[in-house]
């Protein structure tokens, strides 16, 4: 794992500098996508366009990911009788006391 410095500067690990062909001087793009950071070595971003079926395809794999990971999560589940209200009252809303 990398540490941000106070210039706010990363330093790449060298073995996925190595596997993605970063080298010293390259610049690379960090693009925001919901709660990640991607970060785009310089041969990805040179021209390297996804077609339409490619992105959906990926976006599908996204989405799939996303349900399982949904599942998976348990969902709390509240008594009727804790919420601090009764049907009752509020049908009594509005009336003069």
């Amino acid at each position: 794992m990398a540490k941000v410095t106070s210039k706010l500067q990363v330093t790449i690990p060298k073995a996925v500098a190595r596997e993605y062909g970063i080298e010293p001087g390259d610049e690379i793009e960090f693009q925001a996508a919901g709660e990640v950071i991607r970060v785009l070595p310089p041969r990805r971003r040179r021209g390297a366009r996804l077609s339409r079926a490619e992105r959906v395809r990926l976006f599908d794999q996204a989405t799939a990911r996303q349900q399982a990971r949904e599942k998976a999560m348990p969902r709390p589940v509240e008594a009727a009788d804790g919420r601090g209200w009764r049907r009752e009252e509020l049908y009594a809303r509005g009336e003069p006391n």
